[in-house]
């Protein structure tokens, strides 16, 4: 009996230490947080996201395929981002940081230098009013759905802190159009729109108004 009643504890007692540890980490990461961080997601090598990322990427050290605004409300801390799962979306930080765990990529904080932090009440009052729209798979502008940067892109486009810039699908290695790109919108009946106006987290992590904070 008194082992079982040991055991039991010993249970109890790891199971409250890893919740302990796992709030004091959430703690940390949230005190580090201000409202209007960018969370840059890393991009995996294959599939959609390593095809974005081999006809976009602009950095050696820095390498995307998702981003999305951080609001603080009080304790509570929140992702708004535009995902092909539910589209435009207000996300709890544990579950947005929990995805792309499980997707094995990493994510990066960027911050609006001083100058620029002005923007950001607005961006954050715009980003709550495009929520619930359906993500755009087609990556062509358009007022009725968003991909995850064309959202972000929005939020800052009358404090003009990104610029919309023209699209390219070729693949630098071969100068060419991209293969995956090039089956992707034939089985769309679409044009590649190559050099039409559009954005990319690559493209937006370049920009001179943005600081890199660090890596969660």
């Amino acid at each position: 009996m008194k082992t079982i009643l040991k055991n039991n504890f010993l249970r109890i007692f790891a199971i409250a230490f890893v919740l302990i540890l796992f709030s004091g980490c959430r703690n940390s990461i949230a005190s580090d947080l201000k409202n209007g961080d960018l969370l840059f997601v890393t991009a995996k090598e294959s599939g959609l996201s390593g095809a974005i990322n081999n006809v976009t990427q602009k950095q050696k050290s820095a390498s995307f395929d998702h981003i999305g605004i951080v609001q603080k409300d009080g304790k509570d801390i929140f992702v708004l981002h535009a995902a092909p799962k539910n589209g435009s979306q207000k996300q709890d930080l544990d579950k947005f940081l929990k995805d792309q765990a499980n997707d094995g990529q990493k994510i990066v904080v960027y911050r609006l230098k001083p100058e620029f932090q002005n923007a950001i009440p607005d961006a954050i009052e715009k980003a709550n009013s495009m929520l619930g729209k359906p993500y755009n798979f087609n990556y062509i502008l358009d007022e009725n759905s968003y991909y995850c940067s064309d959202f972000i892109e929005r939020l800052f486009r009358k404090d003009d802190i990104f610029k919309l810039e023209p699209m390219t699908f070729i693949d630098p290695k071969t100068g060419k159009t991209n293969l995956f790109w090039d089956e992707f919108y034939q089985k769309k009946n679409l044009k590649v729109p190559e050099g039409e106006p559009g954005c990319n987290p690559n493209g937006l992590a370049a920009s001179d108004k943005l600081q890199r904070i660090k890596e969660l």
